[in-house]
């Protein structure tokens, strides 16, 4: 009465994974169904085998003339979902009911029913087999008591294929267990992983609670290798597998949690460094140990990230600038308790040095043009020096300034228009010879004054203040401009400076024979200290007002000059080098390539000076 049956390929399914074999390498779901007897059914639920037999319907013993006494029977059964349990259950009452009256219509319908009651039954059973150990097992014995009871029947041939997938997903979930297990997730494409087999499981039984879990560890897994390569501040490594993770389960924000997590981790990193190195730049020769710092923030730090550019660009100012910024105006305690000259941090760079081809009024001493570069920034003071700062000087050394021990200097006579020597005349006096005001720009002072101040400056505050030299000198009066004069075209702009103009008037009349066109700065003589507007650097009447000492000796040109803007010395030189335009210099001696050559002790009422400091 029962049909032979084949050996399901799920057998073969279950076999590999009992053996933990190969399969020869086959897949599961591989066809294999060579003909065989009726024999035991393995599945696997959890971690064990089991056993589902095949089922034999029980003997079931009706006298002729019950046959409608046992339909109601099994009608009773089917009403109260006994279906096969026993031997007076629905299915077994049935199928002896049908082998002996097969054409009978009413036990026909209940067989009808009863089969379907199974399949209910069955997919019941596998909608638990998530959350019920036993749900595939009994699965399973529902399709054995169907492939008896109905093997023909397209619902029940429908079910048993259903029950084929789950076994495959039962199998396919263990596989991709074990590949999970051993680190092989299958996230790269063409690599067979763990993330292959559960996202077949999922195929073959929509809904595999456990292929979804497998899915998500996959992804924690690969969460967790990001998180491993952030700990070792691998962050490009870490993206990596977050972006391998976040093809596994696209829909999901895991992965965005964890960008977002390694993302604050990697902040916090770059921070801390940024912290260290800034502090770092605080300590006497810190900056090499800042630099270290900085290259490993910038193998964990995003490209553009504003943290490390601080750094970097804290580093440079450090490097070029100590503990100053370019533009910064600051002044320097004096051991009195007062302050000293305000000075103007001037930015690092480089500038081409000299008259420009067929400059007007150039002369030999002004070429060849050369490049110059400044690899470190220096202050300059934001003015010339003034009476009251040179004042402080004098009190509190008793120095003898070059025109004191003299007895004389050079003043402007207006009586004449020109500059006569003058005796009793010192610092201490403007350019006509009367006693200048705290605000006026020193007059009357040799290169050597000039020097002794900058040595008492450099006592009081323990830092190198020093005559400028030529190099820095011409760079600061361009301040960036490269025609012959520091600023564009031939005309001065309106308060450009103290220089002369043609709208210059003195007091009893005079006017300048030569000057600049169409200008006046109101002035005849010195200016107050900064009356004018300052140049881009910071730093005022550079151009005008009264020339200036620097340090450099007098050198006829500049064959074999210094390139880094170093003074160009020779021990005990006279003759030393004036630069920058005065009240009363013609418009050729404001260019800013102009130079002259003096003796060193030379004072007169249209020279002074300013002092640069090392950063």
């Amino acid at each position: 009465m029962t049909p032979p049956r084949t050996r399901s390929p799920r057998l073969l399914a279950f076999a590999c994974v009992l053996a933990l074999a190969a399969c020869d390498g086959k897949r599961v779901g591989d066809a294999d169904t060579p003909e065989a007897q009726r024999n035991p059914l393995v599945t696997i639920t959890g971690e064990e085998a089991v056993v589902v037999p095949a089922w034999q319907p029980p003997p079931v013993m009706i006298e002729p003339g019950e046959e409608s006494t046992v339909l109601a029977e099994a009608n009773t059964a089917l009403g109260e979902g006994r279906l096969f349990g026993g031997p007076r259950d629905a299915v077994p009452l049935l199928l002896e009911l049908l082998a002996r009256q097969p054409g009978d219509a009413d036990i026909q319908r209940a067989h009808a029913r009863a089969i379907a009651l199974l399949i209910v039954a069955g997919d019941a059973a596998l909608a638990r087999m998530d959350n019920d150990p036993n749900g595939l097992v009994r699965a399973h014995e529902v399709g054995e008591v169907g492939r008896t009871a109905a093997p023909a029947d397209a619902g029940m041939v429908a079910y048993l294929s259903r029950v084929d997938r789950a076994d495959q997903s039962v199998q396919l979930d263990h596989r991709g267990e074990r590949e999970l297990q051993s680190g092989r997730l299958g996230e790269a494409p063409g690599d067979r992983g763990a993330l292959d087999y559960f996202r077949e499981a999922l195929e073959r039984r929509p809904g595999d609670a456990r292929a979804s879990q497998g899915i998500a560890a996959v992804e924690s897994a690969l969460i967790r290798r990001a998180e491993d390569r952030a700990a070792q501040n691998d962050f490009d490594g870490a993206e990596q597998q977050l972006k391998l993770a976040e093809r596994v389960r696209p829909r999901m924000t895991t992965v965005d949690d964890a960008r977002r997590r390694i993302a604050t981790q990697r902040r916090a990193g770059v921070d801390a460094l940024r912290d260290k190195g800034m502090a770092v730049l605080m300590r006497e020769n810190g900056l090499p140990e800042a630099r270290r710092t900085l290259s490993e923030m910038l193998r964990i730090a995003p490209p553009g990230d504003p943290a490390a550019t601080e750094l970097r660009t804290r580093i440079d100012q450090v490097a070029h600038y100590g503990l100053f910024r370019p533009g910064q105006v600051f002044t320097d305690a004096l051991q009195s308790g007062a302050r000293g000259p305000q000075m103007v941090v001037v930015p690092h760079g480089g500038f081409r040095m000299g008259a420009r081809e067929g400059e007007t009024d150039a002369n030999k001493s002004e070429r060849p043009l050369h490049y110059v570069r400044f690899d470190r920034g220096f202050a300059m003071a934001r003015t010339e020096t003034t009476v009251g700062e040179f004042r402080r000087f004098v009190q509190a050394t008793n120095y003898k300034p070059r025109a004191v021990r003299r007895g004389h200097s050079i003043v402007y006579d207006e009586r004449s228009g020109t500059l006569v020597r003058r005796s009793n005349i010192d610092w201490r006096h403007d350019y006509v010879g009367q006693l200048a005001s705290d605000a006026m720009p020193v007059l009357h002072v040799s290169a050597r004054d000039a020097e002794a101040y900058a040595h008492w400056l450099s006592q009081q505050t323990g830092e190198r203040y020093a005559l400028p030299s030529e190099a820095q000198f011409e760079y600061t009066e361009r301040a960036g401009s490269e025609g012959s004069l520091a600023w564009p075209g031939t005309i001065p702009p309106r308060f450009a400076g103290n220089i002369t103009g043609m709208g210059d008037v003195s007091p009893t009349g005079r006017r300048w024979r030569n000057a600049f066109l169409g200008y006046s700065d109101g002035y005849w003589g010195p200016a107050p200290t900064g009356r004018y507007p300052p140049n881009a650097f910071g730093l005022h009447d550079l151009s005008g007002n009264v020339s200036e000492w620097v340090a450099d000796c007098w050198h006829v040109g500049y064959r074999r000059a210094p390139a880094d803007g170093q003074p160009w010395v020779n021990p005990g030189c006279r003759q030393r080098v004036i630069r920058g335009g005065s009240w009363v210099s013609a418009p050729a001696q404001v260019r800013s390539a102009w130079r002259l050559s003096t003796d060193g002790d030379t004072t007169n009422a249209r020279l002074g000076f300013r002092l640069v400091r090392e950063l």
